[in-house]
């Protein structure tokens, strides 16, 4: 089997004869190839060669192309700092009272530069690896994501609360149609299987109830049009979800990339017949900051817990820092490799 086939085995629950690796370490890989972050998120090209030379490196099989978690919010007018050598982001939103959404004005976000970096970038990778690796373009931020930076977090927070739910349901619609924009876009770069982030949809944000109204339904949207494409849907949320995992499963997602504060066993328990499981090593107390006996142990631990189950995809549980020593990482893919 190759990357492709392995990946794809494991979003269909088939048996690779291999642990499926698909990484996100575009901070990582970036570092080690000798570029910013700013070259990085400014050239397709270089996005390319950068995961190019990962791929060369430790030979895993699937590629999550990502470049921040501010893209979309840049695309709908948030003002976005773009750091040198950190991702971008946002600190304060663009709309400044609730009820000021019925004056939002519909947006193009393929008009906006960095969408069409990332488009190109995975563009040129699928092209590159055509079938011999899994390509996943991340389209960044899902809906209650989106409108927590287009309000500002703690204004967000307040408006759960306090809030008309017309219009709150106005704004995760908006935010809903800017995200379809973007994943109708990857779409056509080729890439098998497309994904966004909704971490403050979490609860250590959010009740499970408030998950239910504010946050499931338009993730569900977003997994619906990705199917409507023919693609697979990843959906990513920081932090402990344990007491939200059969809610998350309403979204009709094909697979849930999860943090390691996540209880994999909880996991296995909920995701191992319906859904596949991305993860979860811990990505900064372990891959960046632990021992390589400690990766090999955590590592171990993982794929013992999902040794029952096809639905499995080996990562971090979120985004690998740049200063992640290469030992650890290849510790981590090598320890999988040996697994079956």
């Amino acid at each position: 089997m190759n990357g492709y086939q392995r990946i794809d085995a494991a979003l269909k629950g088939l048996q690779p004869e291999k642990t499926p690796i698909m990484l996100h370490n575009f901070m990582m890989a970036a570092r080690e190839y000798g570029v910013t972050i700013e070259q990085y998120r400014n050239s397709p090209i270089v996005i390319a060669d950068t995961f190019k030379a990962s791929i060369e490196k430790y030979q895993y099989d699937g590629i999550l192309i990502d470049i921040d978690t501010a893209t979309l919010a840049g695309a709908v007018g948030v003002h976005v700092d773009f750091p040198v050598d950190d991702p971008a982001r946002t600190h304060n939103g663009n709309l400044e009272n609730l009820e000021d959404v019925v004056n939002l004005k519909p947006v193009k976000v393929e008009n906006y530069r960095q969408i069409q970096i990332w488009l190109e970038a995975v563009h040129l990778l699928k092209d590159y690896y055509k079938d011999e690796l899994y390509i996943r373009g991340n389209c960044d931020q899902a809906s209650f994501s989106l409108a927590s930076m287009m309000r500002g977090a703690q204004n967000w927070m307040l408006d759960l609360m306090m809030g008309e739910d017309e219009q709150l349901g106005l704004l995760l619609e908006y935010c809903t149609n800017v995200g379809t924009q973007f994943i109708r876009l990857m779409a056509q770069t080729g890439c098998d299987m497309v994904s966004s982030g909704d971490s403050p949809a979490g609860p250590e944000m959010i009740s499970p109830k408030m998950y239910l109204k504010y946050a499931m339904p338009y993730e569900k949207e977003l997994v619906e049009t990705a199917h409507q494409l023919g693609l697979p849907y990843a959906l990513h949320i920081c932090g402990n979800t344990n007491v939200i995992l059969e809610h998350m499963l309403l979204t009709g997602a094909d697979a849930f990339e999860l943090d390691y504060k996540t209880d994999v066993t909880k996991a296995f328990g909920v995701f191992h017949q319906t859904a596949t499981f991305i993860g979860n090593i811990d990505p900064s107390g372990v891959l960046a900051l632990g021992t390589v006996d400690e990766v090999e142990k955590k590592t171990l631990d993982l794929l013992s817990a999902y040794k029952n189950s096809n639905l499995f995809i080996l990562n971090a549980g979120c985004a690998i820092p740049p200063n992640t020593p290469s030992e650890n990482l290849k510790m981590m893919i090598d320890t999988a490799r040996n697994f079956r």
